[in-house]
């Protein structure tokens, strides 16, 4: 027994010498792959027998403990680790639709908008409100048509409007539109389109101040306020819950107004179903990125608006 036990140290050592691998303490709450040695088996060809195992590290001391994504709970002696690091979450389904769709999905925020189809991109134009997503040509992907770029500028011409279109930094459609003498829109900075769960955004709200938010539905809908000083609204499409108009006026910011109106209206999305929570910012925005980073939010993707040289 003893001359096996020796045998298997040795085997491990040859392997990998416990603290070559990127494991430790420092892992536990991370996602984590390891390898381990399957102590008194032999693999396929005679040699050494591995398992590897992949999941939350709940815990790390002489045995590693690991959750997998079938919620089994994995005890690992760590004498037996012959290699493993940490790896990125898996993304979330949520993070797995398109950038299109996802945007197809917050038209929701704009239930008076007038849309058209032009092969895969989506026309859109609002008699309600001048803002450039509700006015411009949604061109994530290909068009599919002949010319969609000279169709664009016809179609919001004939509106009496000035061609916008909403793109994807560095995809074909972008260069599409640059190669017909488009550019930037304005100088603002990029749209980040930004998602969290719901869920563990109201969880990060449970310590929000206790201001008397005032919260009017119309519909899939909903307006909260604090009196004069801060608005937002809400729509829900589906298990999606969009925020927008988020404001908060200048004297009365950093105060936790904002908290306590994403913090209404997100408690309105969920009570109707909503699971997804998504909301578009300037990416020089950094006072509402730190707010919504606090929240769980993070970048779905990145787009731009173009518009034809003057």
């Amino acid at each position: 027994m003893s001359t096996g036990a020796t045998g298997h140290a040795a085997e491990r050592a040859e392997l990998s010498p416990v603290g070559r691998h990127r494991l430790g303490p420092h892992v536990v709450g991370q996602r984590v792959v390891l390898r381990r040695l399957v102590t008194g088996e032999r693999g396929p060809t005679g040699g050494p027998a591995f398992s590897d195992v992949l999941g939350e590290c709940l815990s790390w001391g002489e045995v590693a403990v690991v959750r997998t994504a079938d919620g089994l709970e994995v005890s690992v002696p760590v004498a037996e680790i012959v290699s493993g690091k940490p790896v990125p979450p898996r993304p979330s389904v949520r993070q797995r639709v398109s950038p299109r769709d996802a945007q197809l999905t917050a038209l929701a925020m704009w239930p008076q908008l007038d849309t058209a189809s032009l092969g895969g991109w989506t026309l859109r134009w609002s008699s309600l409100t001048s803002r450039r997503r509700a006015n411009s040509v949604l061109a994530m992907g290909p068009a599919g048509v002949d010319d969609p770029v000279g169709t664009v500028e016809a179609h919001y011409r004939g509106l009496g409007r000035r061609p916008i279109a909403a793109v994807l930094p560095g995809s074909p459609e972008e260069e599409q539109f640059l190669a017909r003498g488009w550019a930037l829109e304005s100088q603002d900075a990029d749209s980040l389109f930004q998602i969290a769960s719901v869920a563990m955004a109201r969880r990060q709200l449970r310590e929000r101040p206790a201001y008397a938010v005032r919260l009017e539905e119309d519909g899939d809908q909903a307006v909260a306020t604090v009196g004069a000083d801060a608005g937002g609204l809400a729509s829900v499409a589906g298990d999606w819950v969009g925020l927008r108009a988020l404001e908060v006026a200048p004297h009365r910011r950093r105060r936790g107004l904002a908290l306590g109106i994403v913090g209404a209206l997100l408690d309105w999305g969920a009570e109707r179903g909503g699971t997804t929570a998504y909301l578009q910012v300037l990416a020089d925005n950094l006072p509402a990125l730190g707010l919504y980073d606090r929240l769980g939010f993070s970048t779905h993707h990145t787009y731009r608006y173009l518009a034809p040289r003057r």
